[in-house]
C-alpha cells in the first residue's frame, strides 16, 4: 500500500496541483487517486496556457469554439471547464464519501479584475455556474480588496479557494471573510455548509531572505511560518465563535500548503511536503513527486498544534532587520504581478493558436 496513504489517515490529504488535458486522457490522474490516494486538484490556468499554446491537444476543442463564435477568455474558459467538469467527475465519489470534505477541483478566474471586486465577484459567479459541478471551487486571491467579495460568495454559497496568502495576518483577514459569509448564510437560515480552503504560499519566504540574515536562520522562515500560521488556524478551530458555526453545519475552512518547491527530492532542508503534514490540513504537490512519497518512510513529528518555537524564531528574524509584514505583502503582490504577466501571455498566445487553427482550416477548404 503506498505511503500517502498515512497522509489521509492522519487527517491530512493530498491533492494534486497540476493538470492538463494529457493527463486526463492518459489516466495519469485516475491513477493518481486510486494509487497514491490524491483527493483533490488545484488547477492552474498557466499550465492550461502552456499546453494551449505548445502541444495540439487543445487544438480540436479550439477549431470547436471558433465555429460556434467563440472567442478570447470565454473560448479559453469552455475549453478548460471540459477537463475542470472530468476531472470533478473523478473526485465526485471523495466529495461525497468524505461530504465535502475532500473531492475538490479548484479553478481560478482571470487576473486582470483583481482589484475590482464587482468584476471578480461576476467572474467568480459566471464561471462557478458554467461550471455546473458541486465540487468545484472557484480560487480568489485573498488581497485586501477581495476580503468582502470573498464573504460575498460564501454567502452566495460559491465554494472558495483563498490564494495567495503569505502570512499569520493574510491567513486570518481571510479566515475571517470566509467565517462571516457563513455566519451571514446562518442569520438567513441557509445552509452552512459551503467549502473552502486558505492556500499559504510559503515557500518562496526562505529565497526572499537568503542573503539578509545569518547562516542559523538559513531555510528556516518558510517552516516557521507556517508553524505560526498552523497554530493560529488550530487557534480559530477551538474558538467560541467557530464551535458555534460548526454546531450549525459549517465545515472548517482547510489550510493547504501550496507551492512548487513542496516537492521532497527537490528541498534537501527543513521545507517540504513531510514537514508540513499535520492533521486537517492539505499539501499540493505535483504529480511527478508522488511516487517519492509513496514510498517515503519516515515522515517525521507532526507540526505542533501551538506553534513550537515559531514566535521566538520569528523574533530572530525581526532582530536581523527583516519586515516580516512588509514582506509578506511584497511577496503577495509580486504573484499577481506575475500572474498578470503570464494572463496577458497566454491571451495573446490563444489569439495566435486562433489564428493559426483558422489558416489552417482555409487552406484545407480552399484545397479541397
Amino acid at each position: 500500500m503506498a505511503r500517502t496513504l498515512k497522509f489521509k489517515n492522519d487527517d491530512h490529504s493530498l491533492w494534486m496541483d497540476r493538470v492538463t488535458r494529457n493527463l486526463l486522457e492518459s489516466g495519469l490522474l485516475k491513477e493518481a487517486i486510486e494509487k497514491w490516494s490524491v483527493t483533490g486538484l488545484i488547477s492552474s490556468l498557466t499550465d492550461f496556457g502552456y499546453a494551449i499554446k505548445s502541444s495540439p491537444v487543445y487544438d480540436a476543442a479550439i477549431l470547436r469554439k471558433i465555429r460556434e463564435i467563440v472567442t478570447g477568455e470565454n473560448l479559453f474558459f469552455e475549453v478548460v471547464l471540459e477537463d475542470l467538469r472530468q476531472a470533478a467527475g473523478l473526485f465526485q465519489p471523495i466529495y461525497q464519501q468524505t461530504e465535502g470534505v475532500d473531492g475538490w477541483v479548484s479553478l481560478e478566474i482571470p487576473p486582470l479584475s483583481f482589484h475590482d471586486p464587482d468584476r471578480t465577484f461576476a467572474a467568480v459567479k459566471d464561471l462557478y455556474g458554467r461550471a455546473r459541478r458541486p465540487n468545484l471551487m472557484i480560487a480568489i486571491p485573498g488581497i485586501r480588496e477581495n476580503l468582502a467579495l470573498i464573504e460575498k460568495a460564501i454567502f452566495n454559497g460559491i465554494p472558495v479557494n483563498v490564494t495567495y496568502l503569505f502570512s499569520t495576518d493574510q491567513y486570518l483577514a481571510a479566515a475571517e471573510a470566509y467565517l462571516c459569509g457563513i455566519e451571514r448564510r446562518m442569520a438567513a437560515d441557509l445552509g452552512p455548509n459551503v467549502g473552502s480552503i486558505a492556500s499559504m504560499y510559503i515557500s518562496r519566504w526562505d529565497a526572499s531572505v537568503t542573503y539578509q540574515v545569518p547562516e542559523e536562520l538559513q531555510n528556516r522562515l518558510g517552516i516557521t511560518v507556517a508553524e505560526c500560521v498552523y497554530k493560529a488556524y488550530r487557534q480559530l478551530l477551538e474558538s467560541p465563535r467557530w464551535k458555534a458555526a460548526r454546531k450549525a453545519g459549517a465545515r472548517a475552512q482547510r489550510l493547504l500548503w501550496s507551492g512548487p518547491l513542496l516537492d521532497v527530492q527537490q528541498i534537501p532542508n527543513r521545507l517540504n511536503a513531510k514537514t508540513l503534514t499535520a492533521p486537517f490540513t492539505v499539501s499540493s504537490l505535483s504529480r511527478d513527486s508522488l511516487p517519492a512519497m509513496a514510498v517515503e518512510s519516515d515522515f517525521g513529528a507532526k507540526m505542533p498544534m501551538d506553534g513550537g518555537d515559531c514566535e521566538v524564531v520569528l523574533a530572530r528574524f525581526a532582530k536581523a532587520g527583516i519586515d516580516l509584514t512588509s514582506l509578506a505583502a511584497r511577496l503577495q503582490q509580486e504573484e499577481i504581478d506575475s500572474f498578470v504577466k503570464v494572463w496577458i501571455e497566454i491571451m495573446a498566445a490563444l489569439a495566435s493558436k486562433c489564428a493559426e487553427l483558422m489558416t489552417g482550416r482555409n487552406t484545407a477548404t480552399a484545397d479541397h
